[in-house]
């Protein structure tokens, strides 16, 4: 497991709320559909992300392609900082 996908784990327990154990939050699993992540918590997940990972994401890569799975959203965050930088805990 990446750091950047523990990192996300974290970010959708403590800050989206999401109810369910850290290892069980599967990273192909869909953040709407499995999880519940409403509209406000997906933009609570982006500031987060945003502030986590000192990025800024652009309206246009706020899609639902990028936010699907936290394997979509780790690419996302991938193309800002390379694979190499890990979150500001």
């Amino acid at each position: 497991m990446s750091s950047i996908e523990d990192c996300l784990r974290d970010i959708l327990i403590g800050d989206v709320f999401v109810e369910l154990e850290k290892d069980r939050i599967l990273s192909t699993a869909s953040l709407r559909q499995d999880l519940g992540v409403d509209s406000l918590g997906f933009v609570e997940l982006k500031a987060q992300v945003e502030k986590r990972f000192g990025i800024v994401i652009s309206e246009d890569e706020f899609t639902p392609e990028n936010f699907s799975t936290i394997s979509s959203l780790t690419g996302l965050i991938n193309r800002h900082c390379g694979s190499g930088r890990s979150a500001q805990h």
